[in-house]
């Protein structure tokens, strides 16, 4: 229903925010790595995922989109309510969640308070594949903010060449002409190479 909220940050603590947006306060439900992020700024953007009950509707708000996806699929585990979802979040980074689910990291997903071992492995058994996925996604398609080096290697993987292979040709090609090569100058070293 609400994709994202925009606005003054009226009031903050770690399990929530107050967003002023023209005048209508949004109490947000948010974690303590949104927290983090909201600290000390005025105004903020908070992608929000609205979880509607028998006795209440519940606005959560998160950081960025990558901290919401990891949201949306560990509440579609059964057992993993959005709360326990944001407790998870608030232990471990969006980054840290992912890494321990498709390393299958019991221990670590353990680690958070009210995740005992067969939440753990439940989550672990769902979402391995779907993450695993994303994961080689971002990989190759990389970051808003890429670097010439990681769209040189997306390219090349995508031309169909070893991703081992390309990213070992474009180091040496970074060690011997330098960080500033144009990307294009990159793939065509490379190419060369392979």
């Amino acid at each position: 229903m609400y994709a994202f909220l925009e606005g003054e940050v009226a009031d903050l603590n770690p399990a929530g925010v107050v967003v002023n947006c023209q005048g209508v306060g949004y109490q947000v439900s948010i974690s303590l790595n949104t927290y983090s992020k909201l600290h000390g700024l005025e105004r903020a953007r908070l992608y929000t995922h609205l979880v509607v009950r028998e006795d209440a509707m519940v606005l959560f708000g998160f950081a960025d989109e990558a901290e919401r996806g990891i949201f949306l699929h560990l509440i579609s585990v059964s057992g993993i309510g959005p709360n326990t979802a944001r407790l998870i979040l608030s232990a471990l980074t969006p980054d840290e969640v992912v890494d321990a689910i498709v390393t299958e990291n019991v221990r670590a997903l353990q680690s958070v308070k009210g995740i005992g071992g067969k939440s753990a492995l439940r989550l672990i058994v769902d979402l391995k594949g779907k993450l695993s996925k994303e994961s080689i996604t971002k990989e190759i398609f990389g970051a808003k903010h890429n670097t010439g080096k990681a769209e040189a290697l997306s390219a090349l993987v995508m031309l169909g060449f070893n991703k081992a292979a390309a990213d070992k040709a474009l180091d040496g090609i970074i060690k011997s002409e330098g960080t500033a090569v144009p990307v294009e100058q990159l793939i065509k070293s490379a190419l060369k190479i392979l």
